[in-house]
């Protein structure tokens, strides 16, 4: 039998992060890191470059709620968004209402 896959608590909570240190927004579910999403800062500007989810994560919604939280926060820091990792970029394309973060390279 296999153990059941970890989830979001039972309130659906996952908690996200600016971890400037490390260049990276960290989702943590019950105090494990779930996901993060690395980006470099620009004058104006945030470049997503890689996001990862943790294998036993996955399939949960923490990746989804990551770069939500990241990218609420560069719109609320007014930084336009550059996503050269495809997960972002294929979020702000399947979330139009965030497309307005991706101006100019």
């Amino acid at each position: 039998m296999t153990s059941p896959s970890p989830t979001p608590d039972e309130s659906g909570h996952v908690d996200v992060v600016d971890t400037p240190e490390a260049q990276r927004y960290e989702a943590r579910v019950g105090g494990t890191l779930a996901a993060f999403a690395e980006y470099r800062l620009r004058p104006g500007r945030i470049i997503f470059t890689h996001t990862e989810t943790d294998p036993a994560f996955r399939g949960h919604g923490v990746a989804d709620v990551l770069v939500r939280a990241a990218l609420d926060d560069a719109r609320r820091r007014g930084l336009a968004v550059t996503a050269l990792c495809p997960y972002v970029a294929g979020w702000i394309d399947r979330h139009p209402d965030y497309a307005d973060l991706s101006g100019g390279s």
